[in-house]
C-alpha cells in the first residue's frame, strides 16, 4: 500500500503504549498524565447535564457554530481575564477537542515541509507527535532549572532560517515540571517581538499551582498578537470531555476556523453546553482548590520518598504545581531498559527519550504523581529506587568504578 510520506514520520506514543500495559490493576503507573478520577465532579456534571437536556435538549443535540458554544467562549474570556491577566474578546476564542486538536490545527495552519519549529529540550511528547506529520525540522533550545535559556533562543533565532513556530509550556512544564520566572517571560516576549515569530503558549496545568508565586501568562504581555494561547478543561474538570480552547488574534482564529470546518465541522455542542452550565451552577475555583490540595500532598509524598529511596546519582525536579517530576540519571544509564525492568516489578514510568524532538537523551524519565494513592506512591517509588540502585551497582561492577 502506498501511504502518504507523512505516515513514515508517525510513531506510536510511548505513553499510549504504556497505558495499555498499565491497565492491569496490579501495575502502579506513574506513566500517564492522568488526573485523579476520584476528584472528577461526577454528581455536579450529572446535574449540569440534566439541566442542559431539560432546558435546551434539542439545541444541545444539534449542529452548532464552528467556533464553539458562544456562552462558554464568553465564560472562558472572563476566566482568562480573572486568572491569567489575558483580556480578550470571546470572538478571539475557539473551542477544540482538547489542546491536542489545537496543536494539530496550528501545525496545519503554519507549517510546510522543512519549516523550523523551535521547542524546549525536553518538551511535550504530544506536541511533537501533533506537529511531526507536517514534516518540520525541530530545533531544540537548552533548558535549565528555570526553563528555557533565553540567550540560546536568541542565538538560534539569529542564526536559523525559516523559523515558523515556537512551542513552549512556561507553567509546570511537561515533562520537567519547571516554571519560568517573570524575568524570563519578559525576555521571551522581547525576543518574540524582535524576530516576529508566532509562539504557542500551552497552559494545561496553570490552574494547578499549589506552592510558589503566580506568574502572568505570556499572552498577557502580547500586544502584537504573536502568542497562540491554549487551555483545557481536561485537568480541572474531566479529560473525557475532550474540551479545550485556543485564544489568538483575529487573523489566526479566522484561519483556524477554516481548518476546523474542513476537519470536524465543530466541537461537540452538548459537551460545551454541559461545561458552560457547570460553570453557571457551581464554583469551579472551589473545585480546583480541592484538586490542588490532593496534588500538593501527593507531589510532596513522592518527592520525599524519592529523596529517601533513590540513589544520590538521581537528580529530580521539585515542581510548584502541575502533574509531573523529571528525573535525570548519569549518561551511562538507559532508562528505556530500566522501564522494562520496573514493569517486571509492576511499576511503570515513561522513559525520557520521547520528549526530545530529535531523539537521544536516554538517561532521564518522567513521573506522574496525580493519579495514585499514598500507599501506591510509596511502594512504587521505592521499587523504582531499587531498580535505579541495581543499575548503578551493575555499572560500577562492570567498570570497576
Amino acid at each position: 500500500m502506498q501511504y502518504a510520506e507523512r505516515m513514515s514520520r508517525l510513531k506510536a506514543s510511548d505513553i499510549r503504549d504504556l497505558l495499555k500495559l498499565t491497565a492491569r490493576p496490579e501495575v502502579i503507573s506513574f506513566a500517564g498524565g492522568l488526573p485523579a478520577p476520584e476528584l472528577f465532579p461526577v454528581e455536579e456534571l450529572k446535574a449540569a447535564t440534566i439541566a442542559v437536556m431539560d432546558e435546551a435538549g434539542t439545541t444541545a443535540l444539534q449542529y452548532g457554530q464552528t467556533e464553539g458554544w458562544a456562552p462558554l467562549r464568553a465564560q472562558i474570556a472572563q476566566r482568562l481575564a480573572k486568572k491569567n491577566e489575558i483580556h480578550t474578546d470571546p470572538d478571539n476564542i475557539m473551542l477544540t477537542a482538547g489542546s491536542q486538536q489545537g496543536l494539530d490545527f496550528c501545525g496545519k495552519m503554519l507549517l510546510n515541509p522543512g519549516d523550523v519549529v523551535i521547542m524546549e529540550s525536553p518538551s511535550y511528547l504530544g506536541a511533537i507527535n501533533a506537529l511531526e506529520p507536517y514534516q518540520p525540522r525541530f530545533v531544540e533550545v537548552p533548558t535549565d532549572e528555570n526553563g528555557l535559556v533565553m540567550e540560546e533562543l536568541d542565538r538560534i533565532l539569529a542564526t536559523t532560517e525559516n523559523v515558523k513556530l515556537i512551542y513552549v509550556i512556561p507553567d509546570f512544564q511537561n515533562p520537567s515540571g519547571r516554571t519560568w520566572p517573570l524575568e524570563r517571560r519578559k525576555q521571551f516576549m522581547e525576543i518574540l517581538k524582535k524576530y516576529q515569530v508566532p509562539a504557542i503558549e500551552d497552559n494545561p496545568y496553570g490552574d494547578l499551582r499549589f506552592k510558589g508565586e503566580y506568574q502572568p501568562a505570556l499572552k498577557s504581555m502580547d500586544p502584537e498578537g504573536l502568542i497562540i494561547y491554549m487551555g483545557t478543561f481536561s485537568k480541572i474538570l474531566a479529560p473525557g470531555y475532550r474540551l479545550g480552547w485556543i485564544c489568538a488574534n483575529e487573523e489566526f482564529i479566522t484561519k483556524l476556523n477554516l481548518i476546523a470546518q474542513a476537519a470536524v465541522l465543530q466541537t461537540a455542542t452538548i459537551t460545551a453546553m454541559v461545561v458552560s452550565k457547570y460553570l453557571e451552577m457551581f464554583d469551579v475555583d472551589e473545585h480546583v482548590e480541592k484538586i490542588k490540595a490532593v496534588y500538593k500532598h501527593r507531589c510532596e509524598l513522592m518527592i520525599d520518598t524519592m529523596r529517601k529511596t533513590f540513589p544520590p546519582e538521581a537528580k529530580f525536579t521539585d515542581p510548584d504545581g502541575g502533574l509531573f517530576t523529571w528525573v535525570e540519571m548519569p549518561d551511562y544509564i538507559n532508562t528505556r531498559e530500566l522501564a522494562a525492568k520496573a514493569l517486571e516489578k509492576n511499576v511503570a514510568f515513561v522513559p525520557g527519550s520521547g520528549f526530545f524532538p530529535n531523539g537521544g537523551n536516554n538517561s532521564c524519565f518522567r513521573l506522574n504523581y496525580s493519579n495514585q494513592p499514598d500507599d501506591r506512591i510509596v511502594k512504587g517509588i521505592t521499587l523504582i529506587g531499587e531498580v535505579l540502585k541495581e543499575a548503578i551497582a551493575e555499572h560500577a561492577a562492570k567498570t570497576g568504578a
